[in-house]
């Protein structure tokens, strides 16, 4: 099983127990430590993996990290956890401080079995940066973010090029987070860049730059959803000739109902809902059916498992079925397919609720060793 199935494969147990576990070691047996056992490392060779490593810190004895990573005897890697979905504010991770400062490791690891932070000492050598350069969602992640991950396997550990790419994924972030701040808030300098062309010495008043203020911001919103739409056409553009069993990738078929070819907007939305689920199933787990009034989207391409019903046969009003725990439908309008991203969670806890302990063996491999 290929890396990123053995990831998915987790992700989709995650799913299923966070909200089973309330407390710190449980959240460790179930969810830390088929995490470190996913990058290779074997958590049952204490000379491998030790839990709650224990040195003296100063003044304080017998600190512990809830797990050390050691390669030839020596830390390479320490794990802090928290419970399942417990606070991860970097004042929690004192010991992790503490203990980067004292042994040779140089990555250290705050996680709540959800989410993963990953430290190191890009600011000043030997102490732990207060942000991390890199985090993991295990129930959101993108391929990309699967590589990064990929680099602290045991396998493929290398601890040049993990440095290497911290420092660019460090500034990477920050950056893509003044952009995103941008987005909604353009600063006044940014819109006097932007604008200057256009008002050609003019005097830049109050009233002008509130103008151009929401002209930058609108423009830069619709700039990035154009480029979003234009990655997803291209994914999911046909083959010229479609025969009645549709089928746009050959790597992840739709299951469509008899001679039913689905509309570009139809198809688009499809997709758009196939990579919203996609941390937590194979995108062939989900399908689409034709139905008299609208498309159904099914998990494992069965009726009793709706996910969503896409209303579109009116293209200038297009309407979306959103299911509760109780298999109720509610329809509800929207401007465009872009505006699915917005129910992305009611969507992703709709198959999760599928996934039920009793069927999960069905839809998941078990863990490699």
């Amino acid at each position: 099983m290929d890396f990123i199935d053995q990831v998915r494969s987790l992700a989709s147990r995650v799913a299923i127990a966070k909200d089973l576990l309330q407390t710190e070691e449980a959240t460790k047996n179930a969810m830390v430590m088929p995490f470190i056992q996913l990058l290779g490392y074997n958590v049952f060779d204490p000379l491998e993996v030790t839990p709650e490593l224990i040195a003296d810190v100063g003044t304080k004895k017998g600190e512990k990290v809830d797990y050390a990573i050691l390669k030839d005897g020596k830390p390479i890697m320490l794990f802090e956890c928290k419970k399942s979905g417990g606070d991860l504010n970097i004042n929690h991770a004192s010991q992790l401080f503490r203990y980067f400062h004292v042994t040779e490791a140089r990555f250290g690891v705050l996680t709540n079995g959800l989410m993963y932070r990953f430290f190191t000492d890009l600011e000043k050598p030997n102490k732990m940066d207060e942000k991390p350069f890199f985090e993991f969602n295990i129930l959101d992640f993108r391929d990309q973010d699967v590589e990064e991950l990929k680099k602290f396997a045991k396998t493929a550990f290398d601890l040049e090029n993990i440095l290497v790419t911290a420092n660019h994924l460090k500034y990477t972030r920050a950056t893509q987070n003044t952009l995103a701040g941008w987005m909604t808030n353009p600063p006044e300098d940014f819109v006097r860049l932007v604008s200057a062309e256009f008002l050609a010495g003019k005097h830049f008043k109050n009233a002008v730059k509130d103008q151009f203020t929401l002209i930058t911001k609108h423009a830069f919103q619709q700039l990035v959803g154009d480029k979003i739409n234009e990655r997803l056409k291209g994914a999911m553009t046909p083959e010229p000739a479609l025969s009645p069993e549709v089928t746009v990738s050959t790597d992840t078929p739709i299951s469509v109902g008899e001679a039913f070819v689905p509309s570009a907007i139809e198809l688009e939305a499809f997709q758009v809902i196939r990579a919203i689920v996609r941390p937590i199933v194979k995108p062939a787990m989900v399908s689409i059916r034709d139905a008299a009034s609208y498309c159904a989207i099914l998990f494992d391409d069965n009726n009793r498992k709706p996910i969503c019903r896409l209303r579109f046969n009116n293209e200038n009003k297009l309407v979306i079925g959103l299911f509760d725990d109780k298999k109720d439908e509610e329809r509800i309008a929207i401007a465009s397919v872009d505006d699915i991203f917005d129910f992305a969670d009611r969507l992703k806890a709709c198959v999760t609720a599928y996934l039920k302990p009793s069927s999960a063996k069905d839809l998941i491999e078990p863990l490699a060793s």
